[in-house]
């Protein structure tokens, strides 16, 4: 994996973490999620004005991806007003690498190294490490199928958005999926809530958050066009290492001895990804 793609992808992880803390600790998830989606898409379309390059062959990728954002949003910003962080979080970051290589090599034909797949299995078990989910309820093991249902949802778009970054520049594509998706999610929540309460919601936080959100997934974008998709998509799951770390104080969580040893899991696995060479 190229040290630039890496840096990339850690860059990601850090603005990941931080803006999925924020959001499982505001009141009303759906609406900041959506707001800071609309803030951070117009926020960024100057910039994509600057290096506007969309063939017509990134079209189709462009819409499959605005409706898996879509979904994505909506189910993650659900599974926080009714989940804890601390299950939804390491779960569904934790499979989507997994479901990223299992499909690259099994449906796409993309080559995968002994490397990757060892830093991709050592990244997963790392991320499960940090948080754990044994001993989980009824209650719980729904919303575990929940947080594995929105990894799906990663491992989907990060595999069309690999195809579709062929076609565009990374941040006019970003622009093209954020806009939309955030247009659709605030009219969802208009129709729902009504027309008082969105526009009660608008202030500095979401904006913020906006920021977070597509200088993420545009960090992602620029990594998945110079390496392979399952060695981005897994780097960028140390978000789960920063958010514990960052639980401590923020939120008052312990760190124990199994989290130290899943952060130390996730950067074996990061290193393993670093060496790889795909065939």
């Amino acid at each position: 994996m190229p040290p630039l793609a890496m840096a990339l992808a850690l860059g990601a992880a850090l603005l990941h973490a931080s803006w999925n803390l924020a959001l499982a600790r505001s009141r009303d998830p759906q609406l900041v999620t959506a707001i800071g989606m609309l803030a951070g898409s117009l926020l960024l379309l100057p910039v994509a004005l600057l290096d506007w390059r969309v063939g017509l062959e990134a079209w189709p990728f462009i819409a499959l991806s605005a409706v898996l954002e879509l979904v994505y949003f909506i189910a993650l910003a659900a599974a926080y007003q009714r989940a804890d962080l601390s299950l939804v979080y390491p779960v569904s970051r934790g499979v989507a690498p997994v479901l990223v290589l299992v499909v690259s090599a099994l449906l796409l034909g993309v080559a995968t190294s002994a490397g990757q797949v060892a830093g991709v299995v050592l990244v997963a078990a790392g991320v499960l490490l940090v948080r754990g989910v044994a001993r989980v309820g009824h209650a719980e093991a729904r919303h575990l199928g929940l947080a594995l249902a929105i990894g799906g949802l990663i491992a989907s778009y990060t595999l069309v958005d690999k195809e579709g970054l062929r076609f565009a520049s990374p941040i006019a594509y970003l622009v093209l999926i954020i806009l939309p998706a955030a247009l659709g999610y605030l009219l969802v929540l208009w129709r729902i809530r009504g027309g008082p309460a969105i526009r009660a919601a608008f202030g500095p936080v979401p904006a913020v958050g906006g920021v977070a959100i597509v200088g993420a997934y545009g960090l992602v974008l620029m990594a998945l066009s110079l390496a392979p998709a399952a060695a981005v998509s897994a780097t960028r799951e140390s978000s789960v290492v920063i958010a514990t770390l960052l639980a401590g104080p923020l939120l008052g969580e312990r760190v124990g001895a199994r989290r130290i040893l899943g952060a130390v899991v996730v950067v074996a696995g990061i290193a393993a990804l670093a060496a790889a060479r795909t065939g």
